[in-house]
């Protein structure tokens, strides 16, 4: 039974053997939502995590016997906050099975593995095992374990819970078209917000979107409400405290529309010159391409590619099948110290340039001009290209004012491989918003 209320939360298992739950306003809308992503994205303490187990247990009741998967950014945060609320649940609660640490397995009781009077059998004629497996953005791997029937992910905001690790989750999903709840506070732009939170506004009917504050939850002080929103900036009261999205502090592209500047793919005419901005590492090899449409001045990033741990032949072959039929104009990559680089990729067939300019401050500067004028573009399905251009971001001092230092330069490589192509261009005025800007190369 549950019942949205305003009294405290509490949990209770009545002596038939029924859960009874209090949820607030926001935790019911999330509970009788019928499709598929249900991302709760809400103010801190805002009972999020503690909504979770709920809703994943009444998943597993609905799909039955099999695999499932949960899942937080980090394992600090998955022994502090979810595990702890999971295994109340799982384990005090309805006494479901046992779990295993060092595997990171939660396995529901069979009649084989009953021990106590107490052992609870969710499924007693199946004829497979249950399990729910645990994992952290940390180990990617560790989301990919099992083809599973549910998920729940706890706190995918956070930066360490990278794209390639939520598209492992989606994986593990595809073939039960699993359902996904996401909890979490807001710590910034990124993937779920141009993957899930900016889809779900515009209507995708698999998402829904659900916010609400920390204060919804009447467990929630209304005194350390008010006195966070006296002290911190509005940009972050709003996301950690409301669970609304804000341009942060220190965002570097901040004049980039994440959802105007993202276009539909399209045929790109044949007489548009095309060019390719590359970023070098022995694991993180980035190509970048780009069309340039010679009538309105706008640049569109049509194709990405970020592999690594490949020779200098397989990348170069790569690039040329991707590039079939297709004007490149010039290609350009590294800074002014990476001629080795530039020379091993030529020498296996495929020219780069030296950039007119690999300087970062200036580069940036070259990009942020096209960003302003809304004349750089980008295929929605560049998506880890989109997820490094809204979170890339200057660091905050104590005070959260914004430093000259770049917030976790050295995982920024489709940023890099951007400025070092757009280093050759520049519109001609930033100020005016010319609607055709020329651009020069030289």
């Amino acid at each position: 039974m549950v019942q949205a209320t305003k009294v405290k939360p509490f949990r209770v298992i009545t002596p038939d053997g029924t859960l009874k739950v209090n949820f607030h306003p926001g935790q019911t809308r999330a509970w009788l939502s019928k499709k598929r992503y249900v991302a709760v994205l809400a103010g801190s303490q805002g009972g999020k995590t503690s909504f979770g187990p709920h809703w994943f247990d009444r998943e597993i009741r609905n799909c039955g016997p099999g695999d499932y998967l949960i899942g937080t950014s980090t394992f600090p945060l998955l022994d502090r906050k979810l595990l702890p609320e999971f295994l109340y649940v799982f384990g005090d609660l309805f006494h479901y099975g046992t779990y295993n640490d060092n595997k990171k397995v939660f396995t529901f009781h069979t009649k084989k593995t009953v021990k106590k009077k107490t052992d609870y059998i969710l499924f007693p004629d199946a004829e497979m095992d249950t399990k729910v497996f645990i994992g952290s953005a940390q180990n990617p791997e560790s989301m990919e374990s099992a083809t599973v029937k549910a998920i729940w992910l706890d706190e995918p905001g956070q930066k360490q819970f990278k794209r390639e690790t939520w598209e492992a989750v989606q994986r593990r999903g595809l073939i039960n078209k699993a359902r996904i709840l996401f909890t979490t506070t807001l710590y910034g732009l990124g993937w779920l917000k141009t993957d899930i939170y900016d889809e779900g506004i515009k209507g995708d009917p698999d998402i829904d979107i659900i916010q609400f504050d920390s204060i919804e939850n009447p467990a929630f002080p209304l005194e350390e409400y008010q006195r966070m929103q006296r002290i911190m900036p509005d940009w972050k009261f709003q996301m950690f405290h409301r669970g609304r999205y804000s341009q942060p502090a220190g965002l570097i592209y901040d004049g980039f529309d994440s959802v105007n500047d993202v276009v539909e793919p399209f045929e790109i005419p044949a007489h548009w010159p095309r060019y390719v901005g590359h970023d070098f590492g022995p694991v993180n090899t980035v190509a970048l391409w780009k069309a340039y449409d010679t009538g309105t001045g706008t640049f569109y990033t049509y194709r990405e590619y970020g592999l690594g741990r490949l020779s200098t032949f397989d990348h170069v072959t790569n690039w040329i099948e991707l590039s079939k039929g297709e004007r490149i104009a010039s290609r350009y990559g590294g800074s002014s110290t990476e001629d080795g680089w530039r020379g091993d990729f030529t020498q296996a067939g495929w020219k780069i340039e030296k950039p007119m300019d690999s300087g970062v401050e200036s580069g940036i500067t070259r990009v942020y001009s096209y960003d302003k004028l809304h004349k750089n573009k980008v295929f929605r399905t560049c998506k880890n290209y989109l997820a490094e251009k809204t979170t890339y971001s200057r660091e905050l001092d104590g005070n959260y004012n914004v430093t000259d230092k770049i917030e976790d330069k050295e995982i920024y490589h489709y940023m890099d491989a951007e400025r070092y192509m757009m280093a050759q261009f520049r519109p001609v005025s930033v100020k005016t918003g010319d609607n055709s800007p020329k651009v020069y190369n030289y």
